[in-house]
């Protein structure tokens, strides 16, 4: 065998083994599932100025999840995700608030930089840079906003725009009113996710899934 079909062969061997670990990290990280309101009441999951990814037709189940994107959990969870959004394209409404936990440095300071590209119409372009990304600055000793900025000049966005809105303190607002909305829903970790209004539970890879497909198919 040619080495470089060798060295091709072991390159996806790896890959594989660290899409499954993490994946296997990402169960193990969860934290218990959130659990309605004490006294039962039915909150919502959404909200008019939430970030929509797809949105499906008429009669499309909703998707919610609550993210950080320091997580690793997340990180994770980004191409199952992507996954299913492609699959369940037209079918499902898939949406997205933030859950900046506190002990990731820069998961605040990412959040920011997700909400002044959405104020230019570049939500998602920002949300795969993050992911994508998440290895080069996640789990840092401290914050480094200059790397986010960085993201928004590559993305062609208008600084000037970008610097303002990241200044503004009615953009840290936006992002806490994400995870408050998340509190007052029992989310306690990342990622959580809800079907119209209701709690997944994630005990295995494929649990969302199926509650996906259990909803979209009734």
């Amino acid at each position: 065998m040619k080495t470089s079909v060798k060295a091709t062969l072991i390159a996806i061997a790896v890959a594989v083994v660290l899409l499954i670990a993490g994946i296997v990290f990402a169960i193990s990280q969860r934290a218990a599932t959130p659990e309605p309101p004490a006294d039962g009441e039915r909150l919502q999951t959404t909200r008019t100025d939430s970030h929509v990814l797809d949105q499906g037709g008429p009669d499309a189940v909703t998707v919610v999840e609550f993210l950080d994107f320091e997580c690793e959990a997340c990180g994770a969870f980004y191409p199952i995700v992507e996954e299913l959004r492609a699959t369940y394209a037209g079918d499902i409404t898939y949406v997205v608030r933030y859950f900046p936990l506190p002990g990731h440095i820069n998961s605040t300071q990412a959040a920011l930089a997700a909400e002044a590209a959405a104020q230019q119409d570049r939500f998602e372009d920002m949300y795969h840079r993050l992911f994508e990304t998440q290895a080069q600055w996640g789990e840092g000793a401290e914050e480094t906003p200059e790397v986010f900025r960085t993201f928004a000049q590559e993305l062609g966005l208008e600084m000037d725009a970008y610097d303002a809105a990241i200044a503004d303190p009615a953009t840290l607002q936006r992002v806490e009113s994400d995870k408050a909305d998340g509190e007052r829903l029992g989310v306690s970790s990342t990622p959580s996710f809800f079907i119209d209004g209701t709690a997944v539970e994630l005990q295995e890879w494929d649990d969302l899934e199926q509650a996906i497909e259990k909803a979209v198919n009734g």
